[in-house]
């Protein structure tokens, strides 16, 4: 394991900044690829010389724009290698770019532009123009929309340029190599929008250090190869994947290979092969059910070999969790089997190479983990939050237990509150909040005096100094007797079915506890043709007999673990999928607990009906 203790990490990260480390890349690691659009004949390639000088360019333009420092910029655009020049060049001019969701409501943007106070906005074509028009029009701060397809640029309106434009003069070299040297560790580097699903979004200031701190502890905890190979296939309004898509890349010099549609990320995986792969639950769920689904439909014989394998496999990764030693012999015929029979399976997914596999974002069901570790894939569990810049807590090879999600990072402290809640303090605390509509750059603190962070999640902390998560402070379910119920945990049992998609516990202040149900789309026709069952149309597998009579034993498989007050009584199956647009989920797929109680009222009623 690389070296991560908190003396190593203060050092690596003492005077270094974003600025600083691209202008190394681009002067040691110059023909290196940095950027990768697609895969296959038709893939484009950035190289760090490329992209500094990108973004050299672009700073230019952009102060040509009167972007400065201090002052924010929203940028609407998919994952393409104009998007981290955008971001990178305002890094550069000291301001702070803010990437947004696309699946934001037209009064969430307008939530956004008004609360940032944002200067400059960069949107990518005539369908973020569109979609932006009614934020637009009522931000008093903006001087000037960037769109980067100029197609799309509306005639006769100056305040629109084109991102060709900003980037045809070549910059001064000595200006842009002070504006490189001008930011220190502590200069606030990006804004990061909360997901608001207790109430409106937050706008979480970070700086160099907090993300370099973050990204060179990852490196130090779970080594992967030089300039590793990583997919970027998240939303960069998502904090995971600016630090592990723009952040770490920086800091290790790495290759990012970008997919843009969801559709594609399996392809896109088996091409890229990477080292290490960060995937939320959903994600990590949809991979287990579809070798699920594949390794049901092989022959008996093979199917047998397979079987032992992965119980081997799962029968190690157990006691590793345990923390026990495993005996040499059995550590031993695990390597055979794994590189007989698992790594094929794994090649089949594109994660044979995966030196690091990371969860988090939502709890995981553990039977996902096993399944996962049956094919000899450890996904090992992190916990954080925006303001912790991704991840306070890491679970690692040599110390992780189901059910918990890791020890704090080396330098980084957890303790859990009178009431249960999980406080963190360390140098990947956020520097504070965006204070709305500050004509400077105004922060609000997010910690006491004493510098702990309040992170609104009820946890433990174990005598291992594994900490497990509960559940969301503000989301426990307080039953009419009295009872504290965490929901995450009846969901995720839930989930743990390859059939279930989506699950959402239902009963505060209510007698017992019901829950509402989506079938997973992309797994039910796998698993009707392993069951030999046909389904006619897209609502037809919830009708059918045998789907019916899976998801009923889903629910009492689940009670089975449950205490009494915590079992559910009932439970509807209701058409989906539920997405981020049609109103249930968060833009990085939580639940959105406020709209699910109102859009399914009537059907939560009737499950509550009589009482």
């Amino acid at each position: 394991m690389a070296s991560a203790t908190p003396l190593h990490l203060s050092a690596a990260t003492e005077e270094v900044t974003i600025t600083g480390l691209l202008r190394r890349n681009a002067r040691d690691f110059a023909d290196r690829p940095a950027l990768t659009s697609g895969t296959g004949p038709d893939a484009t390639t950035w190289t760090w010389s490329r992209l500094r000088a990108e973004t050299a360019a672009l700073a230019h333009g952009l102060a040509g724009l009167g972007l400065s420092r201090g002052e924010r910029m929203l940028v609407a655009m998919s994952k393409r290698p104009e998007h981290w020049a955008a971001d990178l060049a305002a890094i550069h001019l000291g301001a702070l770019a803010c990437t947004t969701y696309d699946t934001l409501s037209t009064e969430q943007l307008r939530f956004v532009a008004r609360h940032s106070a944002a200067t400059v906005v960069v949107l990518e074509d005539a369908e973020q123009l569109r979609r932006w028009q009614p934020a637009l029009a009522e931000m008093d701060r903006l001087r000037a929309v960037v769109v980067v397809d100029p197609d799309a640029v509306p005639a006769g309106d100056r305040r629109h340029v084109t991102y060709a434009e900003l980037t045809r003069e070549l910059p001064d070299e000595d200006a842009f190599e002070e504006l490189t040297d001008a930011p220190t560790p502590e200069t606030p580097l990006t804004i990061v929008y909360t997901s608001g699903t207790t109430g409106d979004p937050k706008g979480v200031v970070l700086s160099h250090r907090n993300v370099i701190y973050e990204s060179t502890m990852q490196d130090g905890l779970v080594a992967v190869p030089e300039h590793p190979r990583t997919v970027a296939y998240l939303p960069l309004a998502h904090i995971a994947e600016r630090v592990l898509g723009i952040y770490m890349p920086i800091c290790n010099a790495g290759h990012v290979t970008l997919c843009d549609d969801p559709a594609q990320l399996l392809p896109t995986l088996r091409a890229v092969r990477p080292h290490a792969f960060f995937g939320v639950p959903r994600v990590w769920e949809k991979l287990a059910a579809g070798a699920q689904a594949r390794l049901a439909a092989l022959p008996p014989e093979q199917a047998a070999v397979v079987r032992q394998a992965q119980e081997t496999a799962v029968e190690v990764y157990r006691l590793r969790s345990a923390g026990r030693a495993v005996p040499a012999e059995l550590a031993g015929r695990c390597a055979e089997l794994d590189d007989a029979v698992l790594r094929p399976i794994r090649a089949a997914i594109g994660l044979d190479d995966c030196h690091r596999a990371l969860s988090g974002a939502a709890p995981i069901p553990t039977a996902v983990l096993e399944c996962l570790a049956g094919l000899g894939l450890c996904v090992y569990e992190v916990w954080g939050l925006s303001e912790t810049t991704g991840a306070a807590t890491v679970s690692t090879p040599e110390v992780f237990a189901l059910g918990a999600v890791g020890r704090p990072g080396p330098g980084i402290e957890v303790r859990s509150g009178a009431d249960g809640e999980l406080f963190v303090r360390g140098p990947v605390v956020c520097a504070g909040y965006l204070r709305a509509d500050g004509d400077g750059l105004e922060i609000e603190p997010a910690t006491d005096a004493e510098g702990w962070l309040p992170t609104g999640d009820v946890g433990t902390v174990d005598d291992r100094g594994l900490v497990a998560v509960t559940d969301r402070k503000k989301e426990l379910i307080i039953t009419a007797g009295g009872k504290n119920i965490a929901p995450t945990r009846l969901e995720s049992l839930l989930r743990a079915h390859p059939l279930i998609g989506q699950a959402a516990a239902i009963g505060d202040r209510r007698r017992y506890v019901t829950a509402l149900l989506v079938l997973d789309e992309e797994a039910v026709p796998a698993w009707a043709r392993a069951h030999g069952i046909e389904v006619a149309g897209p609502d037809d597998p919830a009708r059918h007999p045998a789907v019916r009579a899976a998801v009923a034993q889903a629910v009492a498989d689940a009670n089975a673990v449950l205490a009494r007050v915590e079992q559910i009584k009932k439970y509807r199956l209701l058409p989906g999928p539920w997405t981020p647009e049609t109103g249930e989920l968060t833009p990085k797929l939580s639940l959105r607990r406020t709209a699910i109680a109102e859009l399914h009222a009537d059907t939560i009623e009737s499950m509550y009906a009589g009482d």
